[in-house]
């Protein structure tokens, strides 16, 4: 498989047209076209969908989007590696947060890097762990802040912090409960992440333990879209603290008078809590760089300095 075909069938895909992958690329429509079909010729199948209207991937083209957009993003990261080899840090660090930490890290974490990495660019995802973990597994970050990574080959983690989740009910004006037991959780209906995401399947196992199933009323996978319908009376919410301060309508946590305006409530859940761990993540496959090393150290600080931080 050659590169230079690869870059083209990525960028077209993305694009949608060779006419604008042609205009991006600056290489001539013709030769991209004959590029593209002699990459399918090799792999034995059709990678794009040819329409009036442009292209569309196929199944086969979706799969290889996805690999060619982290087999490239090594290439250029390698290539910058290589460049700046004995001179300060540099290159670029491809960082994935999950929503709960995204509002938290973000500012901190990029003015961090600008001050002590000024040579390095820094971008940053936003996910939920399952779509962190593949993206991490096929190359297209670097670095992950994972909920409960499962043992694999494929990754390396180290465990940052633990964290209680909370019941999180729409603010009624009555005096709320001071605890819920999980038992009862199972009685109330659920605004929660679809398979397989780690709250989803964290409540699922807990409840299964007592020979009991989540009641799901709806299956959203964006913390501030649940947080939204927990305001509106859809339901309830299984998520962490940080998740509650820092969705759409959330406030500094030392902020006692912000908290208390919010839309909604969270409530400890006991008898047994729901804990989960928050975990950094490489890649086993690939060499971390030192502009990697660097940046997971900075992320790790900034994770022990969180308010209500609990080491594992």
């Amino acid at each position: 498989m050659d590169f230079k075909q690869l870059e083209y069938f990525v960028r077209t895909a993305e694009l949608g047209s060779f006419t604008r992958a042609s205009v991006e690329l600056d290489v001539a429509q013709s030769a991209l076209s004959r590029q593209v079909r002699q990459l399918e010729i090799e792999l034995g199948r059709s990678l794009l969908i040819r329409n009036g209207r442009g292209v569309a991937p196929t199944e086969a083209g979706k799969r290889l989007l996805e690999h060619g957009r982290g087999i490239l993003y090594q290439v250029a990261r390698t290539r910058e590696e290589i460049q700046a080899a004995g001179d300060a840090l540099a290159g670029r660090v491809a960082v994935g947060l999950p929503p709960s930490f995204s509002k938290t890290l973000t500012v901190p974490l990029t003015r961090a890097c600008r001050e002590r990495l000024p040579q390095a660019a820094l971008s940053i995802t936003e996910g939920l762990s399952s779509a962190l973990r593949e993206a991490l597994a096929i190359g297209r970050l670097d670095v992950a802040l994972l909920y409960n990574p499962a043992p694999s080959p494929d990754i390396d983690s180290i465990p940052l912090l633990e964290e209680d989740f909370y019941f999180v009910t729409r603010r009624t004006g009555r005096p709320a409960r001071r605890r819920i037991a999980l038992r009862e959780l199972a009685l109330e209906p659920l605004v929660i992440p679809t398979r397989p995401n780690t709250i989803r399947l964290l409540v699922e196992s807990a409840l299964a333990d007592h020979g009991l199933r989540p009641r799901i009323a709806l299956e959203i996978d964006s913390v501030a879209a649940i947080l939204d319908l927990v305001a509106d009376g859809a339901g309830g919410a299984v998520l962490s603290i940080h998740s509650v301060m820092h969705g759409r309508h959330g406030a500094r946590p030392s902020r006692a008078a912000a908290r208390a305006a919010l839309p909604y409530e969270a409530i400890p859940i006991v008898q047994p809590r729901l804990r989960s761990k928050l975990a950094m993540a490489v890649s086993a496959q690939r060499p971390a760089t030192p502009t990697q090393q660097a940046v997971a150290g900075i992320i790790r600080d900034m994770v022990a300095r969180l308010p209500g931080a609990r080491l594992p």
